[in-house]
């Protein structure tokens, strides 16, 4: 009976490499390596480089979002006024970051070479910095929205339509408490607003002017042909414009509830 040689296996890559060398009588053998080719056999005279993942190309990491949609704020506002000042928002300030502005980032985006994603970060906020100005506070507020400051003490008793030229508001106020606020706009400096105290006389739901013949919707007369009413063109316009010396109101939801409240008799007082 023929005996079966038994051949040793080598218990370590290094035996291995003596075992091959022993029998491919000479030739060039590589024993593994500790420098990161994982044990790979080199050839004679070569080298193995193996792809890392530091090696790969990466992506920057993307801008920061400082406001997107849904966010509201004073800082929205004047991003809003710097989109107006490079003609790629037409509407507002309203502090409220819409679908409007939202298509208005995408196109200076896009007209720059940035990721049109909508949203205003931080790359996209330095480019519209260095190609507008500080927008101004009455800018910021073109179309109303601006906070009232405290009321004058002659509107803390009984009801009272409080009127304050400085931060062009309008408080309906009741025993010293605020009912309701809203932006107002007044006469120019040829046909200015007159201040003082002075009481609602007359009520006229659909009034039209026998001087200018422009309509002047819930108007509540206090001093003359003057009255608080409700103005289209401060509705489209803003700031832009004035009145004929008139009290506007560019929120005719409000006016209308105003005017439903409003009594004959109530007080107005208009100050700086």
């Amino acid at each position: 009976m023929r005996m079966r040689r038994s051949i040793a296996v080598p218990a370590t890559a290094a035996a291995l490499v003596a075992a091959l060398v022993a029998v491919c009588g000479g030739c060039s053998v590589q024993a593994p390596t500790t420098d990161g080719t994982n044990g790979y056999l080199r050839p004679p005279g070569g080298s193995v480089t193996r792809a890392t993942t530091d090696d790969r190309p990466s992506s920057p990491p993307a801008a920061a979002v400082l406001w997107s949609r849904g966010d509201t704020g004073r800082a929205v506002r004047e991003l809003q006024a710097r989109l107006r000042q490079v003609a790629w928002l037409y509407a507002g300030p309203t502090g409220a970051y819409d679908g409007p502005t939202e298509e208005a980032v995408k196109g200076f985006q896009g007209k720059r070479g940035l990721p049109r994603t909508g949203q205003a970060d931080t790359v996209t906020w330095q480019r519209l910095l260095a190609m507008t100005r500080e927008p101004g506070e009455w800018e910021l507020y073109l179309m109303g929205g601006q906070p009232a400051a405290a009321p004058d003490p002659r509107c803390l008793t009984g009801r009272v339509l409080c009127i304050d030229k400085t931060t062009r508001t309008l408080r309906w106020m009741i025993d010293g408490r605020t009912v309701s606020t809203v932006s107002v706009r007044f006469g120019s400096q040829y046909t200015p607003t007159r201040e003082g105290v002075f009481h609602v006389y007359w009520k006229s739901r659909d009034h039209v002017s026998t001087l200018y013949h422009s309509r002047m919707p819930y108007a509540m007369f206090f001093s003359g042909g003057q009255a608080v009413h409700y103005s289209a063109d401060f509705a489209a316009r803003g700031y832009a414009g004035a009145s004929h010396g008139c009290v506007n109101v560019r929120d005719e939801t409000a006016i209308a509830d105003l005017f439903a409240q409003v009594r004959n008799g109530d007080k107005v007082v208009v100050s700086w």
